[in-house]
């Protein structure tokens, strides 16, 4: 993909993600009726609707490529797909738009040759958006869920970068953690090796912390679907950074004989954070 296409698929799904961001305001706040996935995991009618919005923008949009998203295949339905395929999760981190926090985003992710090379996060009660809009840019905008835009050329974008080593004090780095999923084993594997700067965050937003600067590291130390990290993913590479396995190896998605599970990782501002800071599974 082109920086020229990658631009413009960017800006054609600017006000898809806007629309699936209204959608899911339409409920935050209220008494929306919860189900449970097939993995006890949670889901609303927000999630679903968001969900068809986005697929059916995706199948006009780029109509030859596959389209996976989390609501259909916790249903079964599953494409089959080559290396080249869009992952969506339309509201990542629902546990906290049930309890009426903020930290909830639209995620879109389009996976080539097995990698991610465009993401946008939209976090609908704020406006906070990140998307990737060239293979070596990412952008930060705030835009308002209601917002009339039409394309990136209506709203006020800044581009965005990660830290580099040397722009990072050895005894302020700032790890990115989970705010709703706690890991004892992660904290014990920070306090070894003198990481005491948190910033707690939930869904895809830590590693968006990372492409703007704010944060230095996000250790993942189980197993997440693809979904909920693809996008951040690609913002983080666009800004500079780098997602590896906690072998410091590159991180394919498309996992589908693994259901789509991505393996521990770490989301670094710079590569070379790899060799100081070394992390182990639980």
């Amino acid at each position: 993909m082109t920086d020229a296409e990658h631009f413009e698929l960017a800006s054609a799904l600017l006000p898809v993600v806007l629309q699936a961001g209204q959608i899911e305001l339409g409920y935050f706040g209220s008494n929306v009726e919860i189900a449970s996935k097939s993995d006890s995991s949670p889901v609303t009618a927000a999630d679903q609707e968001a969900e068809e919005i986005i697929t059916k923008a995706l199948a006009d949009i780029c109509p030859d490529i596959p389209v996976i998203g989390e609501e259909a295949a916790s249903a079964g339905q599953v494409p089959i797909t080559n290396d080249t395929f869009f992952l969506v999760d339309p509201l990542d981190g629902t546990r906290d738009f049930i309890a009426g926090g903020e930290a909830f985003t639209v995620n879109i992710a389009l996976i080539d040759q097995f990698e991610p090379i465009f993401g946008v996060v939209y976090q609908p009660p704020t406006g906070r958006l990140f998307m990737t809009v060239a293979k070596d840019r990412a952008i930060e905008a705030d835009v308002a869920a209601n917002a009339k835009v039409r394309s990136l050329k209506d709203i006020n974008a800044r581009t965005i970068k990660t830290r580099s080593r040397a722009d990072i004090d050895p005894a302020g780095i700032s790890v990115a953690v989970s705010r709703s999923h706690p890991s004892a084993a992660l904290e014990q594997q920070l306090s070894t090796q003198g990481l005491d700067r948190r910033l707690k965050v939930g869904s895809s937003l830590k590693f968006c912390l990372i492409a703007c600067g704010d944060a230095d590291i996000y250790p993942r130390l189980t197993s997440i679907s693809e979904w909920d990290t693809a996008a951040g993913h690609a913002i983080v590479s666009a800004a500079g950074g780098a997602v590896l396995t906690l072998d410091g190896k590159p991180l394919y998605y498309g996992n589908r004989e693994n259901k789509y599970r991505i393996q521990p990782f770490i989301a670094r501002a710079d590569r070379s954070l790899a060799a100081q800071y070394q992390f182990t599974a639980e």
